[in-house]
């Protein structure tokens, strides 16, 4: 399969946003198994077991009925997590993609694209917005990585360390001092491939668009990382 990596055009975006959607959807499951084996929810399913023996009197419908019940507010909150991702960024930047990420000569957003049965198609994508290094020297600036998705068709061949690697290249070329990037605990893929590109983790919070409550049963951590370039 012969990729090509190149600038984003207007007429790409009904497939750019189509495979931003299954880029960021695609974690729910994986969120929600790592939450409901979590030892703090395993313990909170088997109490709310017990408690249901005991107020149904040992009937089986009881015992199931409060650990269901929880089972499936743990996956609802991680559905909302990352729909609610998806909904905030289709009404925003990408929305608008040449406005928010095409308007300065600092700014970039690519898209690879390669034949697919005959068919051109896209098949991954990530974006740089330039920003100002806070408590750095004057004038320092930084390149923050947005957007950055692969198409699961095409997972394992390089195409998620070229395009990093195209993005560390054209912050160089622009003199930047390092380039940043946030990504979800969930994606430990994507968080391997940065670690291999030479960015490493410096904090974590919990703040996303969803109530912290459900970021919390969630166990979804946001993980800020930097490369020094």
């Amino acid at each position: 399969m012969h990729l090509v990596v190149r600038r984003y055009r207007p007429s790409d975006k009904e497939s750019v946003l189509a495979l931003f959607r299954e880029g960021i959807l695609e974690h729910i499951n994986p969120s929600f198994y790592r939450a409901v084996s979590d030892p703090l929810h395993v313990g909170i399913s088997l109490l709310l077991s017990l408690a249901g023996c005991l107020l149904g009197g040992l009937t089986a419908p009881w015992a199931l009925l409060l650990p269901g019940a929880w089972v499936g507010l743990i996956y609802y909150c991680c559905w909302e997590l990352y729909a609610a991702f998806v909904r905030e960024r289709l009404r925003t930047d990408m929305q608008d993609i040449p406005g928010c990420y095409l308007t300065s000569p600092n700014n970039c957003f690519w898209v690879a694209e390669a034949e697919v049965n005959g068919r051109v198609e896209i098949l991954g994508m990530g974006a740089i917005v330039a920003k100002k290094v806070e408590g750095g020297r004057e004038g320092e600036m930084c390149g923050e990585l947005f957007r950055m998705i692969v198409s699961p068709r095409c997972r394992r061949m390089g195409l998620g360390s070229r395009i990093t690697q195209t993005i560390v290249d054209f912050c160089k070329e622009r003199g930047f001092s390092k380039v940043v990037l946030e990504t979800s605990s969930t994606q430990v893929s994507a968080v391997a491939l940065y670690k291999k590109m030479g960015f490493i983790p410096v904090l974590s919070h919990t703040k996303t668009y969803s109530p912290e409550w459900m970021t919390l049963l969630s166990r979804v951590t946001i993980l800020k990382m930097e490369k020094v370039i």
